[in-house]
């Protein structure tokens, strides 16, 4: 295989050029002037530094956004959201998600879901070059030891995107490999075991904290790293490492790795409404490391892209009935129960209040009218205008969504919701998942404040959410539901569910589920509730536990990188 070959296909290991590249010996001996030389990084701090912080956002190694702009780490404020992957959400437009809904990808048909291994190396790579850098350039020792944690961190959360996706992978160290390299040694195609992975990535978590500030301040700006964001990170991981899919870890772990978050005493509950948690990103105690935009940045313009039909939104992510039926009611009754009060013929009242701020469903105010999903006739149903884009489930998407930006010309308005990776409620809730496995769902145990009860009443008593406490002497297997019951609702749309139910393995039942929806009918005054599949076809085998490494990955390894099973 030539170079050029070489270089075309080897995107999964980054064994390919910086993308900012210097030339040691350029044919045509001329400098490029539309990238930063490497000799440009290796002896200039500022522009070294710059380097480093541009690693946050990253790029995917194909498929940008038509804007240019990039994802950063996961999906977050994308067209298609991961949220319609998964039981959540319906995408309008498909965009190689309904691929993924039946069942249908393949390690040469991965769509959209295909750029982790590339995208994640490629940082991976940069990450340790500039750490190579670090360890030569004159540069302060305290500054120095915070960029070498920083680098740490964002290397950490790219073995998470891997573990999370393809479960054990190929640790590649500090090491920066290049094309001159010999790239038929086996030992670079060698995926590491899960409890391997996970037990590295958690090393370099803890060298992180070590050395990260507590706060953005000064030069380090809101968005990049600190100590609380690597242990919230590390919080993660070790509750997946405990969870069935894994089973690469302890349950008391998990716990401490919470509880050290917690204890931090840095952040709590925001008290501004649970609404507008997802568009603010100033003075918000509740989060712990997001990515921030400024005006007119190049992102998603969420709300034209999930704006309801006779708003002239294209109804991007549609809500699917399988997570309006989950919804409790302010009682806090499932609403299957008989004693819960629930009205069929009024299915949207009395709701958890999570639900009517993440949800726009049929009657819901909504700028200057009410939402009109009904048919005949309703503003946001297929006998609206434009209703190329009418919603597929009788809902549309309202969390993240900020009314105070033009719906027909946001062009001018995007950039102001921080798209957050992690917050004080996702941790609380990490901790009463951990403690009820490990302790039970009343014991406090030794080194905390609290038990797995109350530190998910801490997430239900939110400010304007006020769901009822749930009561001493629950079961392990009650409070394991209450867990699962939270993490639905509370972290909706927020890329925590298709992880949630594979690490749970209960994916086989979900994800199985038709993708439901409602056909609303008015007659006069009245209105009729008739359920329906928004989406048929709706399959999960035992091998979607995993993603597929893709196709020209394994090929590029000459087969000595192992595929997942069932692929």
């Amino acid at each position: 295989m030539n170079t050029k070959s070489i270089h075309k296909i080897l995107l999964g290991l980054s064994l390919i050029s910086l993308s900012v590249v210097g030339c040691k010996k350029d044919f045509l001996n001329v400098e490029p002037t539309d990238r930063i030389s490497t000799t440009t990084i290796e002896s200039d701090t500022s522009v070294l530094e710059a380097y480093v912080t541009n690693r946050y956002i990253g790029t995917r190694l194909q498929d940008k956004e038509a804007d240019g702009s990039a994802p950063g780490f996961g999906r977050g404020f994308e067209y298609s959201m991961w949220s319609s992957y998964t039981d959540e959400s319906v995408y309008n437009n498909d965009d190689f998600t309904w691929l993924i809904q039946r069942g249908q990808l393949a390690p040469e048909n991965l769509g959209s879901a295909g750029v982790y291994w590339g995208r994640s190396y490629k940082s991976i790579r940069e990450c340790n070059y500039a750490l190579g850098v670090l360890a030569k350039i004159a540069m302060s020792t305290t500054h120095k030891k915070q960029l070498i944690a920083e680098l740490k961190f964002v290397k950490a959360f790219r073995y998470q995107d891997l573990i999370r996706n393809y479960g054990g992978v190929v640790l590649m160290g500090d090491k920066v490999t290049n094309l001159t390299d010999n790239l038929q040694d086996p030992a670079l195609f060698q995926r590491a075991t899960i409890k391997e992975s996970i037990d590295y990535t958690v090393n370099q978590l803890d060298e992180a904290a070590a050395d990260l500030p507590q706060d953005n301040s000064g030069s380090w700006l809101p968005g990049r790293a600190t100590k609380g964001a690597a242990l919230a990170l590390k919080s993660r991981l070790l509750l997946y490492a405990a969870s069935p899919l894994y089973n690469a870890g302890t349950w008391e772990a998990a716990a401490a790795a919470a509880q050290a978050v917690i204890a931090l005493n840095k952040y709590k509950i925001y008290d501004g409404g649970y609404e507008n948690l997802f568009l603010n990103d100033l003075n918000n105690d509740e989060i712990i490391f997001a990515r921030l935009f400024t005006k007119n940045a190049n992102h998603t313009h969420l709300e034209i892209a999930n704006g309801p039909n006779g708003y002239g939104g294209w109804g991007g992510n549609l809500p699917m009935q399988n997570l309006v039926d989950d919804y409790e009611m302010t009682n806090g009754k499932a609403i299957s129960d008989p004693t819960s009060g629930y009205d069929s013929n009024q299915p949207y009242k009395d709701r958890d209040p999570r639900f009517a701020a993440t949800i726009l469903y049929n009657g819901a105010a909504y700028r200057e009218r009410n939402i009109e999903t009904f048919i005949p006739g309703g503003k946001d149903s297929k006998d609206g205008i434009d209703n190329w884009n009418t919603t597929k489930t009788g809902y549309y998407l309202k969390k993240f969504m900020n009314k105070a930006y033009p719906l027909q010309n946001p062009w001018g308005n995007a950039g102001f919701q921080p798209w957050i990776y992690f917050r004080y409620a996702e941790i609380l809730l990490n901790y009463a998942e951990a403690a009820n496995e490990a302790y039970g769902p009343d014991a406090v145990p030794a080194g905390s404040t609290m038990s797995a009860r109350q530190a998910i009443n801490m997430v239900r008593a939110r400010s304007g959410v006020n769901m009822p406490a749930l009561a001493v002497g629950l079961t392990q297997s009650q409070m394991r539901d209450a867990v699962r019951y939270e993490r639905r609702v509370e972290l909706a749309f927020e890329e925590h569910r298709y992880y949630d139910v594979r690490r749970w393995k209960i994916a086989d039942v979900t994800e199985n589920k038709p993708a439901g929806g409602m056909i609303i009918t008015k007659t006069g005054n009245t209105f009729t509730y008739t359920p329906k599949v928004a989406l048929d076809g709706r399959k999960f085998e035992t091998k979607h536990y995993w993603l597929p490494i893709p196709r020209a990955e394994i090929l590029a390894s000459g087969g000595k990188l192992q595929q997942n099973p069932g692929y």
